[in-house]
């Protein structure tokens, strides 16, 4: 260890040689003896009544060892019910009152479909291609029934209901209140009010889901490989719906290729292909194909927000109106999570005396929504942000400075909002200096030398977005630190890497807190036979949370160390000092006993080892959070836009951060530009089409658009980090700010390059069709035309 310590150096991920080097270990990589695939039959419908599910043709196909029916697999194995879907902390029904209403989800489709791509049936063959064969001869009879896809449509009386016996699609609803808006409004100088929708896109992991399973022939205890976030969490979902002790199943999450939360969730195949396993008693593989992922994987961000601004004279803004419409799709498998992230992020980095927010959550027949990369917050800070820059044109200031006018100030920290977040305490933002951020933002973009390229043709504009992140969220989360005697350092912690770089940053922070070499360090993660509990890598919580339950462990063993090192050496420990992991008294460096050696001292073989201590160096930990930290951001875009074409040619793209104290500031940059670039995409890009019928029209990469790095801009990040106050390594969650603030700074740049010609952006992504319709739309209304689009 250097003496100076390594957090806070950009030290080189270790992961990266072997997976580099093609040396990762995937699910699809493992295939046990024996192993049969596992293939899916589809709803073709949105919406449809199951009237017949024959398999006996399927059955008799070459290869088949099995098929199941949603009749047998409801026969066979629980719903999936998820305890989260039903957590209301008392303070926040106490807040907002909400209506949370949780269906369970068949693993398998029985006698209704709710959406295209629902699971009916499931084959298992010797091979994908046998299984895939065999479901072309499953005769499934379906009885058409209307479908409704537009969430706003899903509200209106008359509309087709996913849930008959709820009388309306309306899964979760509250209100909240704070100052006075009504007065407000009527009292203020400038208002706006608008309407924006955030269209859905989904994480496209470069791997796909996907799920091994094999039961011990000698035990019966069943080992699940699975591309997951929360390895403990799915093995006690499995455990629950498959009727076994938690600790006769070990969940492995082995390297897995991204994430973004889409995996945090478990889904129906997850449940199936153990169960396939247990019943068939041999080992059942399923990777899912990039149609499947599309269709079947959860989506995000898809809200529609009506919102309104109220401000006086000098751009003091007065009080926030929002009306807020979230697409659950056909089941809300996490309850409040998404929705109530996008009202408590409503706010962002501005002190806003008066709130009145209205938010539905409603079912449709389209795919499921779920946490994805922000998980509610791109859809809040889109239209907050886009509402900001309409305020500014109302009162005709610069976008920038109405902002910096109404932010938070760092003497008003730690700050109090009035509103509750999920996890039941009160929101408080704890640190940071919001306007510090903006000004950075701004001096790091330097757009004033490419605004001046400006001209009739190729119009430059400046966009800008700022957020607040609560990250770290609880409620625990498990580590343990074990010295071998051989001298090396094994972390165990509860979460599960996704390509984040854990190895690397939680290895930093066991070497500082125990006093050795980084290089000595091994982290593991991952493995529900690794530690007993555990919760997952979601919600940008894991340095938080593990980094300080190995903290908290690593001095633990450390001081324990210094113990039976003062013993064996036969000194005071007040007079030892550990460095590059070993003991010298003080003064005396020439003296040294390693840690390996106190870690040998301790075996149960060495008959003078102290009595009373136990036959490991080592120690556990759980950290629970008295509630989160806020990270924050600001965005600045600046882009080209061709008016002949509507293309949009991103030039510069610039963000100031605030994460807390940086463990390793590499990785960390590397976290913000990756969220950038998928925030990019969500932007000008991707976007997940349904038809009216509920027809998924971007099922595959022909359709559905991703940048690749040909479309990155130039990037310039810059930090102004401030020490969170509420966890000992004052560190802040990282994962998701960066695809927070795309999708408003690029609309407002758009917006702000063609504001001559009257245009309004309301909703992405902002290809070259829809931006040249903006310009169309925006021409015919110069010329006393109504312009309808995004209204």
């Amino acid at each position: 260890m250097a003496p100076e310590g390594v957090v806070g150096r950009a030290l080189p991920r270790v992961e990266d040689e072997r997976l580099l080097r093609g040396g990762g270990r995937y699910v699809d990589d493992i295939h046990p003896e024996g192993c049969v695939e596992a293939a899916f039959l589809r709803s073709p419908f949105a919406h449809a009544r199951v009237t017949r599910v024959d398999l006996s043709e399927a059955l008799r196909a070459p290869g088949v060892a099995g098929a199941f029916d949603g009749a047998q697999a409801a026969a066979l194995a629980g719903p999936l019910v998820f305890d989260m879907a039903r957590i209301v902390p008392d303070p926040v029904r106490r807040s907002v009152d909400p209506l949370v209403r949780v269906q369970p989800m068949p693993a398998l489709a029985t006698d209704r479909v709710t959406y295209v791509g629902q699971p009916v049936a499931m084959v298992i063959a010797e091979s994908r291609y046998l299984a895939e064969d065999a479901l072309q001869l499953i005769d499934v009879e379906y009885d058409d029934l209307p479908a409704v896809v537009d969430p706003e449509t899903a509200l209106e009386p008359g509309a087709p209901l996913l849930e008959p016996e709820w009388g309306d699609n309306v899964a979760i609803a509250f209100n909240f209140r704070k100052g006075d808006a009504d007065a407000a409004f009527a009292g203020a100088h400038a208002t706006i009010e608008e309407r924006f929708r955030s269209h859905r896109y989904t994480a496209a992991p470069i791997e796909t889901r996907g799920v091994v399973a094999a039961l011990d022939p000698f035990d019966g205890r069943l080992t699940v490989w699975a591309s997951s976030q929360t390895p403990h969490l799915m093995r006690d979902f499995l455990a629950g719906a498959l009727g076994y002790a938690p600790d006769r199943v070990r969940v492995v999450a082995p390297d897995v290729g991204g994430g973004f939360g889409m995996k945090g969730s478990i889904y129906p195949e997850d449940l199936l292909v153990p169960m396939a396993a247990r019943e068939l008693r041999r080992p059942v593989k399923w990777i899912e194909d990039r149609s499947e992922d599309l269709a079947a994987a959860t989506h995000g961000r898809e809200q529609v927000h009506r919102i309104e601004l109220a401000a006086d004279a000098d751009g003091r803004i007065l009080a926030l109106r929002d009306d807020i419409v979230h697409n659950s799709g056909a089941f809300t498998t996490l309850g409040l999570v998404v929705p109530y992230n996008s009202f408590t992020h409503l706010l962002g980095p501005y002190d806003i005396e008066s709130v009145d927010v209205r938010m539905r959550a409603v079912l449709t027949n389209t795919g499921v929504t779920a946490p994805f990369r922000g998980a509610g917050r791109p859809e809040t800070v889109f239209a907050v942000e886009r509402a900001i820059d309409r305020l500014a044109r109302e009162l005709g200031m610069d976008p920038a400075e109405l902002r910096e006018r109404n932010m938070v100030r760092p003497d008003q920290m730690p700050y109090a909002t009035g509103l509750v977040y999920r996890d039941g305490a009160d929101q408080v933002y704890d640190s940071g200096d919001y306007p510090a951020l903006l000004r950075k933002a701004r001096e790091v973009v330097d757009a004033g030398e490419l605004r001046a390229r400006s001209t009739g043709e190729r119009r430059i504009g400046v966009g800008y977005a700022a957020y607040t992140e609560g990250t770290g969220v609880g409620p625990f989360e498990s580590a343990r630190v074990t010295v071998e005697p051989s001298g090396r350092v094994v972390v165990r912690y509860g979460g599960a890497s996704q390509g984040q770089g854990h190895r690397t940053t939680l290895a930093q922070v066991a070497a500082d807190a125990l006093g050795v070499r980084f290089e000595d360090v091994e982290v593991r993660g991952g493995d529900s036979a690794e530690l007993a509990q555990g919760f997952g890598t979601i919600a940008s919580r894991t340095l938080v949370l593990a980094g300080n339950a190995i903290a908290e462990a690593a001095g633990e063993v450390r001081e324990r160390a210094k113990r039976v090192a003062a013993e064996m050496l036969e000194i005071s420990p007040d007079d030892l000092e550990l460095a590059d992991g070993a003991f010298s008294p003080r003064g005396s460096p020439g003296t040294r006993l390693a840690l390996a050696d106190v870690a040998g001292f301790l075996s149960p073989f060495n008959p003078a080892r102290p009595k009373g201590e136990p036959a490991e160096l080592a120690a556990g930990s759980i950290y629970r959070p008295s509630t989160v930290t806020y990270a924050a951001g600001v965005h600045v875009a600046v882009v080209a836009v061709d008016v002949a074409t509507g293309v949009v040619e991103l030039l510069r793209y610039a963000v100031a951060h605030d994460c807390g104290r940086v463990v390793n500031p590499a990785i960390a940059d590397g976290q913000i530009a990756g969220g950038v670039m998928q925030g990019i995409g969500g932007a000008l890009y991707e976007e997940l089409v349904y038809d009216e019928a509920g027809q998924l029209v971007t099922g595959s990469f022909l359709d559905y658009l991703l940048p690749t790095a040909s479309e990155a801009p130039e990037l310039r990040l810059t930090h102004h980090d401030v020490p969170s106050p509420l966890n000992p390594l004052g560190v802040k969650g990282l994962g998701e700010g960066g695809a927070i603030g795309p999708p408003a700074a690029i609309a407002n740049a758009v917006e702000d390059a063609l504001l001559d010609l009257g245009v309004v952006v309301r909703e992405g992504p902002l290809g070259p069709s829809r931006v040249r319709e903006l310009i169309r739309e925006a021409e015919r209304a110069s010329q006393g035309k109504v312009n309808t689009v995004g209204s």
